[in-house]
């Protein structure tokens, strides 16, 4: 069998400690922008500090931007591994939030007519952060059990939107400055600690679907969730992922493995790329369920139950 290679974007946001733990080797990075500061968009904290970052996030006077690799960095990327004798399976970010598909598409395209001999897929995973990882994982966890180049496709394609998330947005400041409420409503909605909790839709954008009171019931509600939600737990690696809300995401960790019986959860930071558009105040844990179902209708009225009963 032809060797392969996985290779995710960075929006994917595993962390040092689950790419090692799950085999992930290598991913392609892109760039953000701090005012006129260019960075590498990592799946670390080498080039900028996590607290500089989101420091910056914070200030409303700095302007942050971010962007995917290139289309030439892709062909690199995709012809050192073709020169070496691999193929590829590329996974990206849903097509519908970046263009990081369509750049990896147009470079295999080109990489493939350069080394005839190399097979690259390209998937686009409809999910992002936590809910992409979590592909990724278990893409890594089938090639190291000795799974081919074409099921790892295969079932990618058919798993994809099986990838649930589920945790409040801890801070509505962000959410006031993306303009989806006013400032007066996040200020009011912070004084009385409005959680706002929501799940991926198939096209991999976060939909609310309820609100908590609170934090403790927040992430009780998380933890109801995924025991409603999740399939086959028991065989299950779970990801909890934060943007500088580490405390609770200790906290959410220690609930999942009291409440369920998993193999385990990982902690880990919402990244550069990510951050950018997520901004602090995140919390969610990422697994595998069904299908989502359309306009998320089943997974609403599953986190309205989860709300009801505590």
């Amino acid at each position: 069998m032809k060797p392969y290679v996985i290779l995710p974007d960075v929006t994917c946001d595993l962390s040092p400690e689950m790419r090692s733990f799950f085999g992930l080797n290598d991913y392609i990075r892109g760039h953000a922008y701090i005012d006129e500061r260019e960075i590498v968009t990592a799946l670390d904290w080498e080039q900028i500090s996590f607290r500089e970052y989101y420091d910056a996030l914070d200030n409303t006077r700095v302007k942050i931007s971010s962007a995917a690799a290139s289309p030439e960095e892709y062909y690199q990327a995709f012809c050192r591994y073709a020169k070496e004798g691999y193929d590829v399976v590329s996974m990206s970010i849903s097509s519908t939030i970046s263009a990081t598909y369509s750049v990896a598409t147009l470079a295999a395209q080109r990489a493939m007519e350069d080394w005839p001999d190399c097979k690259i897929a390209c998937i686009d995973t409809k999910r992002m952060s936590g809910s992409f990882g979590l592909l990724v994982a278990y893409a890594c966890q089938m090639q190291q059990q000795g799974a081919s180049f074409d099921q790892v496709v295969q079932w990618l394609e058919q798993n994809k939107c099986r990838a649930h998330q589920m945790g409040p947005i801890d801070d509505l400041t962000v959410v006031a400055r993306r303009g989806r409420i006013s400032k007066g409503k996040a200020f009011f909605g912070n004084l009385v600690g409005v959680k706002p909790m929501g799940d991926s839709n198939q096209e991999g954008y976060v939909t609310v679907l309820g609100k908590a009171k609170g934090i403790k019931k927040a992430l009780d509600a998380t933890v109801a969730y995924v025991k409603s939600m999740a399939t086959d737990v028991e065989n299950q690696y779970l990801i909890v992922l934060h943007s500088d809300r580490k405390q609770y995401a200790e906290a959410l960790k220690d609930k999942l493995c009291q409440a369920l019986p998993c193999k385990g959860v990982f902690v880990g930071d919402v990244y550069s790329a990510c951050a950018t558009n997520i901004g602090a105040g995140m919390l969610a844990v990422y697994f595998m369920g069904e299908p989502v179902t359309d306009d998320c209708e089943a997974e609403k009225q599953a986190l309205l139950a989860a709300l009801d009963n505590l």
